[in-house]
């Protein structure tokens, strides 16, 4: 999508974005690159304080970011679907936006309250990840309905949440895919990083790793990828980095191999990049369930950053993701998923064939640099009015 711009009187577009993940400045990078955009002035709403997966977050700011920050109060964060932001957000709204964006789920509460607050001669704008239609109990399907039915547009990240929008009724000329991002800078091959997490683990260079990044939970695979590696015939070592309800089981499982894996949940997104670099394969072996598959699996795109040969399960967005920079592998195929990690740990053309398509992949499609000017492209599209306003019924 070419990006056009025309300008308001002063010069220069007037933003708001609105998400609870921007407590995190490291997740501002979509609203910091909008604001380094010439004609874009652009504010981020934050939380003040968020409770999320991993505790509490305080929202601090990030040196010399480029967008303008502003905290508000935020009740009920658990579960998130019930947060509320607090009065000051309604103050916000009140002023003169060119566009209003919102990063939160359609269906869920702080969608129908930005929905509500932002008056209806401004465009508006959400995102989502969801990329299974399910159906929401009263209020969440009613809420659903509403936010699309005021939404000018809607960033679908992936296709497999574009398909659910259609399935929605939302109009496409108003549905654009933008896939997520990723700091390529700090997401980078770095060989002292390496090293400094398997001196840290009494591992040598030469050792192979096996990798897992994410959450410790049934459908991430987790499963799959431990019994691949009782079945594997090569020396090897592994390396899980992330945290869940299935740690315990984990650690019960590692224990048997004694110093050969390692479980770690005290690492910090700002440290992922460490940790992804010690690895010489990550495994992504995400497992579809009746109410989820894989929106879209950040950790691919971190580790192609970093020059991480991938191998994955075909679940949800990940076939999209990938393409042709890492190896697919069926979700429930033992003997696939075996072949494949060997394959790739044996084979040194190929590691380094992923490894090179991987990063040229990461920096070509998912540097926020690219994604923030694909998302101002797409806003200027909604504020001239370039789509047909179509509601859904």
């Amino acid at each position: 999508m070419a990006l056009r711009l025309r300008t308001t009187r002063s010069g220069r577009r007037r933003l708001l974005t609105i998400g609870h993940s921007y407590v995190i400045g490291a997740n501002r990078r979509l609203a910091h690159e909008l604001a380094r955009l010439p004609y874009w002035d652009v504010t981020a709403v934050a939380p003040a304080k968020f409770r999320g997966d991993f505790g509490w977050h305080a929202l601090q700011s990030e040196p010399f970011e480029a967008c303008s920050v502003e905290p508000v109060g935020a009740r009920f964060t658990r579960p998130v679907h019930l947060m509320l932001y607090g009065r000051r957000l309604r103050e916000l709204l009140k002023q003169r936006w060119d566009l209003v964006h919102c990063w939160e789920e359609p269906y869920v509460t702080a969608a129908a309250q930005v929905a509500a607050a932002t008056p209806c001669q401004v465009p508006l704008v959400f995102s989502t990840f969801q990329n299974i239609a399910k159906r929401y109990p009263p209020p969440f399907n009613w809420i659903e309905r509403h936010v699309l039915n005021r939404a000018d547009g809607v960033v679908a990240f992936g296709q497999t949440a574009l398909q659910v929008l259609a399935a929605r009724g939302f109009s496409s000329a108003r549905s654009c895919v933008i896939p997520a991002g990723v700091d390529t800078i700090r997401f980078a091959p770095d060989s002292s990083a390496r090293d400094k997490v398997r001196a840290m683990l009494g591992w040598a260079d030469d050792d192979l790793v096996i990798g897992f990044l994410g959450r410790f939970v049934p459908e991430k695979g987790l499963d799959v990828l431990t019994g691949t590696l009782d079945r594997l015939s090569l020396p090897w070592r592994a390396l899980f980095v992330g945290g869940g309800p299935l740690e315990r089981q984990l650690r019960a499982w590692g224990q048997r191999y004694g110093d050969r894996v390692a479980v770690t949940t005290t690492v910090g997104h700002d440290d992922v990049q460490g940790w992804l670099n010690a690895m010489d394969v990550l495994c992504a072996p995400s497992q579809t369930t009746g109410r989820w598959r894989e929106q879209f699996g950040r950790m691919l795109i971190e580790a192609f950053a970093c020059g991480i040969p991938v191998v994955a399960s075909r679940s949800g967005e990940i076939p999209f993701v990938v393409g042709d920079a890492g190896v697919l592998v069926d979700e429930a195929d033992e003997r696939g998923w075996k072949d494949a990690i060997e394959r790739v740990l044996t084979v040194p053309p190929l590691r380094t064939l992923l490894a090179t398509r991987g990063r040229e992949r990461a920096v070509s499609l998912h540097d926020w640099s690219v994604i923030a000017r694909q998302h101002a492209s797409f806003f200027e599209q909604i504020i001239e009015g370039a789509s047909a306003p179509e509601r859904v019924a």
